[in-house]
Order: C-alpha cells, then sequence, then structure tokens
C-alpha cells in the first residue's frame, strides 16, 4: 500500500496527519486509481483533504478545499470543510423535535438554529479506520446514546473507493438501538479550477441540477415548508449556467441565503434510486464533476459566508471559492411530516451511496 509514500501528487505528509486526539489516533489515507489519480482523507472528521485530477492538459491540481496538517484540520475555522456531517445535516428549527410523544432538545449552534449534528457532531470526531485497499477506506464511529441530545447508540460505516474511473464513491449504513432520527452527509467544497492564492471564484462555474423543485427558506435558513418550482427563479439550472449568473440577484430566497444555500429536491423516478443530480464544468480548465446519488434533495452551496480561510500550501478560501453538492434529506425534516422520513429504527439500516465522479470536457 502507498499510504506511507511522500511522493504523492497531492504533496500531504503522512506524518503531519499523525497525532493523538481525544485518546484517538489520526492518520493520513491516500486511495489512488489506476490512472495515478488520488483522494486523501484524514480519520479526523472524515475529511477528504485532497482530489487531485487532470484539467484538460494534463496539468493536475487539488480541486477540493482543505488542510495540512492535522492541527489546522482540527483547529479550523471552517469546521465542515469537506468532512462528514452527522447525525443531522442541515438546519433543525430552534434544535427541537419530538419522537414517540417526547421533545427532544439539541445545542443550538447557527442562529437560533441546530446545525450539522451539534457542537460536537461527526466532523470533530475521530473514526476508526481501515485501509481494505490501494482503493477503498473504510471508517467506523459509535455515536453514544444522548450524544449531543440526540436518542439512540448509532453505528455507523462510511465506505470511500477512489476507482478507475475516476469516481469517487461514498457509501454509508448506519443501525440503531433505539428509534431516532440521521441524516449524513459529506460537506466537500470543491474547487474545479483548483486550489490557490487566492483560490478563484465559482462565479463562472458552468451547473446543471436535475431539480423541478427546490426548498425555499427564512431567514434563518429554515425551510418554510413549501416545496417550489425552479422554473422562472435564480433557482434554475435545469439546463446548464454560470453559477454566477444570478447568484446576486434581487430576489427573496437569493437574499435569505445570501447566495444559494438552498435543498433541491431532485428528480426521481423512485425513492432511493441512484440517479444523476448535478454537473459542473470549470471553463477554464476544462474539469468536470458529475454528481449520483440515492438521496431524495441535495444542498446546493456556495461558500457564501467564508472569511478566507488559509487552506494547504498557502491556499487561501475566499467567500464564494467553493461550490457544495451536499446529498441528504431535508433540513428540518422532523419537523415537517410530509418530507420523506429520516427517522431510523432497530432492525433498519440507514443507506446511502453518493458518487463524484471527475473527468475534463475536451
Amino acid at each position: 500500500m502507498n499510504t506511507n509514500e511522500t511522493n504523492n501528487l497531492c504533496g500531504l505528509k503522512r506524518e503531519d496527519f499523525q497525532s493523538v486526539v481525544n485518546g484517538k489516533n489520526t492518520d493520513l489515507f491516500i486511495l489512488k486509481n489506476k490512472w495515478g489519480n488520488e483522494v486523501a482523507i484524514t480519520n479526523y472528521g472524515g475529511a477528504i483533504v485532497a482530489i487531485m485530477v487532470p484539467d484538460r492538459n494534463g496539468n493536475y491540481a487539488n480541486v477540493i478545499q482543505g488542510h495540512d496538517t492535522i492541527q489546522n484540520v482540527v483547529n479550523s475555522e471552517e469546521r465542515y470543510l469537506s468532512r462528514l456531517v452527522g447525525r443531522f445535516a442541515n438546519r433543525i428549527k430552534e434544535g427541537k423535535f419530538q419522537l414517540n410523544g417526547k421533545q427532544y432538545q439539541l445545542p443550538i449552534n447557527n442562529g437560533p438554529n441546530a446545525l450539522h449534528g451539534g457542537k460536537e457532531g461527526f466532523n470533530a470526531k475521530v473514526w476508526d479506520a481501515l485501509m481494505m485497499n490501494e482503493q477503498t477506506l473504510i471508517l467506523n464511529y459509535v455515536s453514544s446514546y444522548g450524544e449531543e441530545g440526540f436518542t439512540g447508540e448509532v453505528k455507523v460505516t462510511v465506505d470511500y473507493t477512489f476507482n478507475d474511473d475516476n469516481e469517487l464513491v461514498i457509501e454509508y449504513l448506519a443501525t440503531t438501538n433505539k428509534k431516532t432520527i440521521i441524516n449524513l452527509t459529506s460537506h466537500g467544497y470543491f474547487s474545479l479550477a483548483g486550489i490557490a492564492n487566492p483560490t478563484p471564484t465559482v462565479d463562472d462555474l458552468m451547473c446543471e441540477i436535475n431539480a423541478d423543485f427546490y426548498l425555499p427558506i427564512d431567514n434563518t435558513s429554515i425551510p418554510t415548508g413549501e416545496i417550489r418550482l425552479v422554473e422562472n427563479t435564480p433557482f434554475d439550472f435545469r439546463k446548464p449556467k454560470a453559477v454566477g449568473a444570478d447568484i446576486n440577484a434581487d430576489h427573496e430566497q437569493i437574499k435569505n441565503g445570501n447566495g444559494y444555500d438552498h435543498c433541491y429536491v431532485l428528480n426521481k423516478k423512485e425513492e432511493g434510486e441512484l440517479s444523476f443530480a448535478a454537473k459542473v464544468t470549470e471553463p477554464n480548465s476544462g474539469r468536470t464533476m458529475e454528481v449520483y446519488t440515492t438521496e431524495p434533495g441535495m444542498q446546493f452551496y456556495t461558500k457564501n459566508s467564508a472569511k478566507g480561510t488559509i487552506g494547504q500550501h498557502g491556499a487561501t478560501f475566499p467567500k464564494r471559492s467553493a461550490v457544495c453538492f451536499e446529498a441528504q434529506h431535508f433540513p428540518d425534516s422532523p419537523n415537517r411530516p410530509y418530507f420523506p422520513s429520516v427517522v431510523l429504527r432497530p432492525g433498519e439500516q440507514y443507506k446511502q451511496k453518493t458518487i463524484y465522479k471527475f473527468g475534463v470536457d475536451k
């Protein structure tokens, strides 16, 4: 296995990620496919710290935002930067939900609401890691009963595979010993032009999203409960258009999100099918990324509030320098019975498969 080598494309050193955090060992794992392309992941928060893929001229760049030491990952100003998110991705209104007639209160960490699983969610945990082969990493974590206010002990497995089709396949499996809620995602901050100082804006990125509907939000980013057509709005990406075309539109929903920070209702023929969700093309480099998922929703986020974090090798990550395609169930689902259910019961399995496929538009 190549995990010990430092002659990798991403220039990251394994020893810079080897530490002890909260009593558990952290490390760096580099997946490589037959083309020599790489995905680098640390087991702290399941953070993806590098995706090395070529442009149309064969020049390599890292197309995901991350850090180059474990200390910088742990202490990052951006707590969710390209990490796993749980137990509940996205927002729950005022951190409150009811289950079995009992009201639960989660920590408030985003205005008046609960975001991304609490103050110490899955993004801030050291996962048990097993490198199966050069292309597959398996992470495991047991979320204890009552962690961050959630009921049930939940066992989670996340598999990362980087195959020879240049697909980063992320598969999730979770079980519980008591009825609970769950909503998992990977919060990758993708910069297809390649990270740099500064990382370029995503305004010129051509984007397509396979959704006829999206979820409008209030001024605290909680869904209003309405499911609205994208047609004749800045949210219509059914045909490719530049991310920046309508990002500053005089539109209530754009103002509420300070740009795009909305959940799209993905077009599906049947529930749980693995289907096309989105595609982005970076015009200068020709790099492309397609997203496929079994999830009913996808949060499209354009990094609207970044302060300009410093990342690996001196790269800087200013506002609107990345796009996020967070495959997930809908925000605030526990409080909206007509949204797809996020309840997990004993004996059931939570499953998700999401694929990020990289390519080049010649």
